[in-house]
């Protein structure tokens, strides 16, 4: 059978178990073929494609409900479902996300990105199956690294409790993105040395009947094992072994590297695209290590993707117990952050924005209600970053600046950014989060804001009638609808604010006697965000506020200059919206 011929699960049950290896071949080389060209997530497709194929041949989709945590290896799944055109044709290797989306398909249960939520989800769908009087079979996958999330327990808890068909395919490849962390990983260990038979098991503990198989990349084996547990009658956890980046030996070989990445040689493995020039992921690995050498209370803290902050394997080893990996563990993370603030150490925790979001309590009550001066790094923010439905960083604005306590920081330059990152880790007043640029700028020449002064903006250039408030990167839009608006014989004043989460109100109150506007923009969602703080200051005034930023919404696979002049952040467009505001 021809890839081009599978258009459903149908036409691949018509094939012979026997020649599903050849098939996985065929699936292997075209999934290579679009990694290599597109990059994407390439060792967890690779490592779950047999089981992929084998649970398609086995179970009854979309009767049957599959549910893949993370769904960074749902690849195969698509291929099998309809879309293997956006595999095997160049022309529409964009047709589809990196993700599980049901408007791509019925196949596709839910919108996942996010790490150790396919247990819940999966039960969810199970018990209203149960309520509806339904039936099929449902059926969670979920990796041995996504099982390190505080998700994954409440799931696994609570699918104990069904008493009904549902099954636990735990994908064990021995990794999360880097190797694992935490102590469960040594029951598993455990349980692959003794071919699942040891008397400590971690699924069994929490209530789940429990099969194991080694052999989690043959593809006849695994027909075997998934068709013991169709249509079961009561929650069980298969447990299979898979090697992660199978059948591509540059990724077997370096499992961390090739978890996610750019495109690449497929000969050689080498990514094909140069980047030049500086970026804040290498610049705050190195601080931080320069920190931990002078300071033995720091210690750099990640959720199981260090490299965020540059922390090469090296750096982790010589960092010793300065460095801390919980584990896809972001809840933990911080309230432990808090704990070695209190004990007197000094904890910077590094993760990126869309993965902020899953802290919310911690950040509020374990954190910042208990005032710990504990440093938040937020990376991949904004427009000019991550760019799925299920990974843009928009939140973060709105979400930290409104917390009581926290010192919420958007610097502009190389040199604000390290003075920050100096001031935060130096000052006891309590919590502070950075959120990082995209891109590094340098001013040439060193930030000497007094960061105690809280809330203080720096005026760059002071005029009259209009002033621009660019908050982070958008200060250059800022600076740059300043030039245009000159052209119009108009003379605006130009601030950056670098505190998100408090306003000047000594400069804005000054602003009043020769402005009559004032325009703020801010790279996220506007709801709540900086610019209804600097409106909600001006309400009771005739001060006239143009906020922009984004409109509250999910944005997918977005073209970041598309998406300004959507919100109508260009400078063109904002000088153009001052000149209304002032001709009124």
């Amino acid at each position: 059978m021809q890839l081009s011929d599978i258009h459903s699960p149908k036409d691949l049950k018509r094939l012979p178990v026997e020649e599903l290896p050849a098939l996985c071949q065929q699936l292997r080389s075209a999934l290579l073929q679009k990694l290599s060209a597109c990059g994407g997530h390439i060792g967890p497709n690779l490592g779950f494609l047999e089981a992929t194929v084998a649970l398609h041949y086995v179970f009854d989709s979309p009767t049957d409900k599959f549910v893949f945590d993370v769904s960074h290896q749902s690849y195969v799944h698509k291929m099998l479902t309809g879309r293997m055109q956006a595999f095997l044709d160049p022309a529409h290797y964009a047709d589809v996300s990196g993700y599980t989306n049901p408007a791509e398909s019925e196949h596709d249960s839910f919108n996942v990105g996010h790490t150790s939520t396919s247990v819940s989800l999966a039960v969810g769908l199970a018990r209203g199956r149960d309520l509806l009087g339904k039936s099929g079979n449902v059926v969670a996958v979920i990796g041995d690294g996504s099982l390190s999330g505080g998700e994954a327990f409440e799931g696994l808890d609570n699918a104990a409790m069904l008493g009904s068909n549902f099954i636990v395919v735990v994908n064990d490849n021995e990794m999360s993105i880097p190797e694992n962390s935490g102590g469960m990983y040594r029951n598993l260990k455990q349980l692959r040395e003794t071919d699942g038979k040891a008397g400590c098991n971690f699924f069994k503990a929490m209530g789940l009947d429990y099969m194991y198989e080694d052999r989690g990349n043959d593809v006849k084996a695994l027909v075997d094992i998934f068709r013991k547990v169709k249509d079961t009658d009561h929650p069980v956890a298969v447990h299979i072994h898979t090697q992660k980046g199978m059948g591509y030996a540059p990724a077997m070989q370096n499992k961390e590297y090739f978890h996610w990445g750019f495109p690449f040689d497929l000969q050689t493995g080498a990514c094909k695209l140069k980047f030049e020039g500086e970026n804040y992921q290498d610049l705050t690995g190195a601080w931080l290590m320069d920190q931990i050498k002078r300071r033995p209370e720091v210690v750099a803290i990640t959720a199981a993707m260090p490299m965020t902050f540059g922390f090469t394997p090296a750096m982790r080893a010589e960092a010793g117990r300065q460095f801390v990996d919980v584990g896809i563990a972001e809840e933990h993370a911080v309230a432990m952050a808090s704990g070695i603030a209190k004990a007197g150490g000094r904890p910077v925790f590094a993760l990126n924005s869309t993965f902020l979001q899953r802290t919310y309590d911690q950040m509020i009550q374990d954190l910042s209600l208990n005032g710990n001066p504990a440093v938040i790094l937020v990376f991949y923010n904004g427009v000019y970053s991550l760019n799925d439905v299920t990974h843009t960083g928009f939140q973060d604005i709105p979400m930290l600046s409104n917390i009581p306590g926290l010192t919420y920081l958007s610097p502009v330059t190389k040199e604000e950014y390290f003075a920050m990152l100096d001031w935060s880790l130096s000052q006891n007043a309590g919590p502070v989060a950075i959120r990082v640029p995209e891109r590094v700028v340098s001013s040439g020449s060193p930030d000497t804001t007094d960061y105690n002064r809280t809330n203080s903006y720096e005026v760059k250039r002071r005029g009259t009638r209009v002033a621009l408030l660019g908050l982070g990167v958008f200060q250059a839009q800022a600076a740059e609808t300043l030039r245009l608006l000159e052209q119009q014989g108009v003379q605006g004043t130009l601030i950056n604010p670098k505190f998100v989460s408090g306003v000047d109100t000594v400069l804005l109150e000054s602003l009043k006697a020769d402005h009559e506007l004032v325009v703020t923009l801010e790279d996220g969602i506007m709801e709540g965000g900086f610019g209804a703080k600097i409106a909600q200051f001006y309400g009771d005034s005739s001060m006239k506020v143009l906020c922009r930023g984004l409109r509250k919404d999910f944005y997918d696979r977005f073209k970041t200059d598309e998406l300004l002049r959507q919100m109508r952040l260009t400078p063109g467009q904002l000088a153009a919206d001052v000149m209304a505001v002032l001709n009124r």
